[in-house]
C-alpha cells in the first residue's frame, strides 16, 4: 500500500490593502449620502444676538402654539379662535398666494412639547412657506 505524503505549505498571507481601499470608498459614500437621507423642516434660526425685524418689511403671519398645543393665526376674522390643521394650511397658503414673500413666524409657548412646534412647522411647509422664523423673548440683563 502506497502512502501519500502530505506536504505542508507555508500559510498564505492575506493582503488587506484592497479591503482597506474598499472600506475607505464605502466611508466616503456613506458620508455623502447620510445628509441626504435625513428629513426635516428647514428653519432659519436667529443667532443669540438676533436683531429686531426692520419696520419696512411686510406684516408677518404669526402662528402661535399655546401650552395645550392649539394653533392660532394672527390673520382672519377671529385670531383668538384655535384652527384645525387643514384650515391653517389653507389660510397660510392663501396669504402667500396673494402676498408672496410674506414672512411667517412661529411663537411657541415655553411649556409646549417640541414635537408640537415641529408639527406646526411641517404644516407651514405644506402651505408653501419657504422659511420659518421663531419668535423668542430677549434675555433680560441683570444690572
Amino acid at each position: 500500500m502506497a502512502r501519500h505524503r502530505i506536504r505542508k505549505r507555508p500559510m498564505a498571507e492575506i493582503n488587506v490593502v484592497p479591503y482597506i481601499d474598499v472600506m475607505l470608498v464605502m466611508l466616503v459614500i456613506f458620508m455623502i449620502t447620510a445628509p441626504l437621507l435625513t428629513q426635516g423642516v428647514q428653519v432659519d434660526l436667529p443667532s443669540a444676538d438676533a436683531e429686531v425685524m426692520p419696520p419696512d418689511e411686510k406684516e408677518p403671519v404669526v402662528l402661535s402654539v399655546d401650552a395645550g398645543g392649539e394653533l392660532y393665526l394672527n390673520i382672519g376674522k377671529s385670531p383668538d379662535q384655535p384652527l384645525d390643521q387643514e384650515s391653517l394650511v389653507q389660510h397660510v397658503a392663501a396669504v402667500l398666494r396673494n402676498n408672496p414673500g410674506t414672512p411667517v413666524l412661529i411663537r411657541g409657548d415655553a411649556s409646549v412639547d417640541y414635537g408640537t412646534v415641529v408639527s406646526a412647522m411641517v404644516l407651514l411647509q405644506e402651505a408653501g412657506v419657504p422659511n420659518v422664523g421663531l419668535i423668542t423673548e430677549s434675555p433680560e440683563s441683570d444690572e
